[in-house]
């Protein structure tokens, strides 16, 4: 098949400018449409159920990050490919790639389930201590939240591939309508029915397969995009290991957020604290916080990724170049922002959640640290992705891996056993200290090979 691409892709046409804004505000839209639901859904646990449910919920925070990490693992690493291979005009190369996303999506939740099936209720017994109404809790939201999870990685896989395919618009629209939907579900599960972290865990469950619904809805009606047929005619079992090189980096990096916050909680129990459970419901709250505020920032590195792949595979290397540089600049501005925000309302944030004046305090103190240098963090996201979408896995890696993986957790470890446990929120404006070291290394060193290419590609195959 021929690789000239058709000229009905605007990704290769369109104002740079003019493109991310329509790119990136309707993917902004839905990351902040599933950010609300994140803090809704806290808000009716913390006011219907407790800071048990809350403490609860905030010890599963790790394992929720590594569902999210092996979807990201399949999405991001399809996406990478599937940019580039519809900005080059192969479309028969990306209906196999999104045939084999499909089969690694439901392998791995299908490993996900049995492993939970043999070690769940011990796990949770072990993570929640000897609090045996909290483990019960945990046991219960992770049995339904792992469940789902081929459900979730499902939605990751068509959600990519439709933003991919130029229809970020329609998308946002759906979000919008699934994620009010999960809102009513949770106001009757968890406030009317009583189901409490059951209930919860199980709104975002019928949420999440709605959202699937109406994606492969969409994807039967539109004429432009990938058809379904075309999954039955490729092998579920191809490019298993490209896709997954590709979207190790990013993947990894929110499985180091996930081994980030199980410091946080190992450090918090070994530091024998009589509040263990009102600061674990407050770093619950925090991340919570933190997750909602980093939406915006992954959702403009996933329209720039589109663009920037679309491009890429077309040779259009300036066009590259001046995505990214609008994409960095949008995410420093918005960060300096939320960090300003955390810094002088931080309280006032958690009293949102919850009416215990210690927590409140507590996720005012938590915040106030953890933010100090969070303004650089969506510059560092958005040049890990730029990497991914160029075919970089190495770099993506140093940049969206280092911090999380490496950094944050040796430093919580250290500040817990030198200074304590109230000490070890201080990794993480060190941890985003030296990131932004490694980040002006890696930069730099891209531009400077460059050549008459686009930042980091002069010596890379760029197409798929």
């Amino acid at each position: 098949m021929s690789l000239r691409q058709s000229p009905e892709n605007r990704f290769l046409t369109a104002s740079p400018g003019r493109l991310f804004a329509v790119t990136a505000l309707p993917m902004i839209a839905i990351m902040g449409m599933n950010g609300i639901l994140g803090i809704v859904d806290a808000f009716f646990l913390g006011q219907y159920v407790g800071a048990d449910a809350m403490a609860a919920v905030g010890m599963t925070f790790p394992i929720l990050m590594i569902t999210i990490a092996l979807s990201t693992l399949v999405g991001g690493g399809m996406s990478s490919l599937l940019a580039r291979q519809l900005g080059a005009g192969n479309r028969e190369e990306a209906s196999a790639t999104l045939a084999g996303a499909h089969g690694l999506a439901l392998s791995i939740a299908l490993v996900l389930i049995v492993l939970f099936c043999a070690g769940g209720r011990l796990f949770s017994i072990h993570l929640a201590g000897s609090d045996g109404s909290i483990a019960d809790m945990v046991w219960v939201f992770l049995a339904i939240s792992v469940a789902g999870t081929p459900i979730q990685f499902l939605l990751a896989v068509h959600a990519d591939a439709c933003r991919n395919e130029g229809h970020a618009g329609t998308m946002a629209l759906m979000s919008l309508g699934v994620t009010l939907a999960n809102i009513v579900l949770n106001s009757v599960l968890v406030a009317r029915m009583e189901l409490g972290v059951a209930g919860s865990a199980l709104g975002t469950v019928l949420a999440q397969a709605l959202g699937l619904t109406l994606l492969l809805v969409l994807r039967r009606l539109k004429a432009d995009m990938l058809p379904l047929a075309s999954l039955w005619r490729n092998r579920w079992t191809s490019r298993w290991q490209a896709i997954a090189i590709l979207g190790a980096p990013l993947s990894l990096g929110f499985a180091g957020m996930a081994l980030s916050a199980a410091s946080v909680v190992v450090a918090m129990r070994f530091s024998a604290s009589a509040d263990y459970a009102k600061t674990i419901a407050a770093y619950g709250i925090a991340t919570r916080i933190f997750g909602f505020a980093f939406l915006p920032s992954m959702a403009v590195g996933m329209a720039m990724q589109s663009i920037v792949g679309n491009n890429v595979g077309a040779g259009l290397y300036a066009r590259s170049d001046a995505t990214l540089r609008i994409a960095a600049t949008t995410t420093l501005l918005y960060c300096a922002a939320v960090e300003g925000l955390l810094l002088s309302q931080g309280s006032a944030l958690g009293a949102m959640f919850v009416a215990d004046a210690a927590v409140i305090d507590d996720v005012g103190r938590i915040l106030r640290i953890m933010a100090a240098l969070y303004l650089f963090s969506g510059p560092v996201l958005v040049l890990g992705l730029y990497f991914q979408a160029l075919g970089q896995p190495a770099r993506a890696a140093l940049l969206t891996l280092v911090k999380p993986v490496l950094l944050v957790p040796l430093m919580i470890g250290a500040a817990a056993i030198l200074l304590g446990g109230n000490a070890l929120w201080f990794a993480y404006p060190a941890a985003d200290a030296l990131a932004v070291v490694i980040t002006v290394l890696v930069l730099w060193t891209a531009i400077k090979e460059r050549g008459r290419a686009g930042i980091g590609i002069a010596a890379t195959e760029v197409r798929p």
